[in-house]
C-alpha cells in the first residue's frame, strides 16, 4: 500500500492489487529525462516541448503516448473517475464490474471520499475482479463530490498516459457505455479541448427526471446561463470528458462550492481564454439514458444555498479584480473581509 500527500497535508492511500503495471512518473520529469537524450553525434534524440496551451490543444490530434518500458499491459486509452462516498448498501457492483471486464481500455478509478461506512471495503473487492484496470484512490477526510473529483483527476493525470479524462456518478445515473460514446465521440471533434453530457427531453431519449427538480434545475440553468454568457443546455450532468491537456489549471486549485464545482470549471476556462473558450472548445453531448436516482445527497438545505454560491462565483471569477485594496485583498473576499472594510473605512475618513 502506498501513500500521497495531498494539498491539505492529510495523507490519502492508493490500494492496488497485484498487477502487471508499476505507476509512471510525473510528465515533467519525463519531458525533461527524454529532452536530454542524445544520439551517437550528440544531437537531440526528442524535442518535447512543456504542456500546450488550451488554444493548442483544440486542434491537437490524438497523439501515441509516452511509452513506459515498466508497463507490460497495454496502454489505456480512457480513464473514468467515479466518486463514492457510503455507496455500501448502493454501490452497482456488477454493472461496473461487468463494463470493467468488457472494456480494458477504460481506466476507471474509484475514488473513496472519507465513507464511513463499508465502501472502502466494497471497492477493493471490485478492484481484486478487475485488477488490470480498476485502482481505489482513498481519500481519509470526507472533502465532498468536488474534490473527490478533482484529486481523482490529478492522479490519474499523473500516474497514467490517457489522453481523455472524465468522471462518472457512483449511482450510475449516466451508465458507463454511454460515458464511453461520449469519449469516442470526441475523438471524431479533436479541435474541442472537452465533452459534457446533456440531459436534454427529447423523443426517443429515456430521460427520467423528478418533476419538482426539473423546475428547480430549470430556474438555476438561468442564473448559470447568465453567468456563463453561453447557451450551455446542461451544466451539471455527472459524465464529462477533457483532453489531459486541461486536467493540471482545471483541477489544480480546490473548488469554491461542493456542488457548483461544473460551473466553475467552465468558469476557469473562460477566465484563463476568454469569454469564447467555451462556444469554441466544448461539446455538449446530448444523452440517450439518464435516470433520477432517488437517495440523491443533494438536500432542500443544499439547493437553498446555490443562487448565493452562484454570486459567489459570479464575483469572484468576473468582479473581484475591480474591488482590490492596497492591501492587496478584494474589499468582499470572504478571508480578508475585515482587514479590507477596515482599510477602506480608513481611507474615506482620511478624506476629511
Amino acid at each position: 500500500m502506498a501513500s500521497a500527500l495531498n494539498n491539505s497535508g492529510t495523507t490519502e492511500n492508493l490500494y492496488f492489487m497485484k498487477t502487471n503495471s508499476t505507476l509512471s512518473e510525473p510528465n515533467s520529469l519525463k519531458i525533461d529525462s527524454l529532452n536530454n537524450l542524445k544520439n551517437e553525434e550528440g544531437q537531440p534524440v526528442f524535442k518535447i516541448q512543456q504542456p500546450i496551451s488550451f488554444i493548442q490543444s483544440l486542434k491537437i490530434q490524438q497523439s501515441n503516448p509516452v511509452s513506459n518500458s515498466n508497463l507490460s499491459n497495454p496502454l489505456k486509452n480512457y480513464a473514468i473517475i467515479v466518486p463514492c462516498y457510503n455507496e455500501e448498501k448502493r454501490f452497482p457492483f456488477q454493472r461496473f464490474l461487468s463494463f470493467a471486464q468488457k472494456h480494458p481500455e477504460v481506466l476507471i478509478c474509484f475514488v473513496n471520499d472519507g465513507s464511513k461506512d463499508k465502501t472502502l471495503a466494497v471497492l477493493k473487492g471490485i478492484q481484486s475482479e478487475s485488477p488490470e484496470n480498476i485502482c481505489v484512490y482513498s481519500l481519509q477526510q470526507n472533502g465532498g463530490k468536488s474534490e473527490a473529483v478533482r484529486q481523482g483527476m490529478l492522479y490519474m493525470h499523473l500516474n497514467f498516459q490517457v489522453e481523455l479524462l472524465g468522471f462518472l456518478d457512483a449511482d450510475l445515473a449516466t451508465i458507463p457505455e454511454e460515458w464511453l460514446q461520449m469519449a469516442k465521440y470526441k475523438e471524431q471533434y479533436p479541435q474541442f479541448g472537452a465533452i459534457v453530457g446533456s440531459r436534454i427531453q427529447r423523443l426517443g431519449a429515456n430521460i427520467n427526471r423528478d418533476d419538482s427538480r426539473s423546475l428547480v434545475s430549470s430556474i438555476i440553468k438561468k442564473f448559470i446561463r447568465v453567468i456563463l454568457k453561453s447557451s450551455f443546455q446542461d451544466t451539471q450532468c455527472g459524465a464529462k470528458i477533457f483532453h489531459r491537456n486541461l486536467v493540471p489549471f482545471l483541477f489544480n486549485k480546490s473548488f469554491m462550492t461542493p456542488w457548483l464545482f461544473d460551473v466553475e470549471i467552465f468558469l476557469r476556462l473562460q477566465k484563463k481564454f476568454g469569454k469564447t473558450s467555451l462556444q469554441k472548445g466544448v461539446l455538449e453531448f446530448p444523452l440517450m439514458h439518464w435516470t433520477e436516482v432517488g437517495d440523491s445527497r443533494l438536500k432542500l438545505k443544499d439547493t437553498i444555498k446555490i443562487p448565493m454560491q452562484l454570486l459567489k462565483l459570479h464575483y469572484q471569477y468576473n468582479f473581484s479584480k475591480k474591488f482590490i485594496m492596497k492591501s492587496g485583498y478584494s474589499l468582499f473576499d470572504t478571508k480578508y473581509s475585515m482587514p479590507a472594510i477596515s482599510q477602506f473605512a480608513k481611507s474615506i475618513v482620511a478624506l476629511f
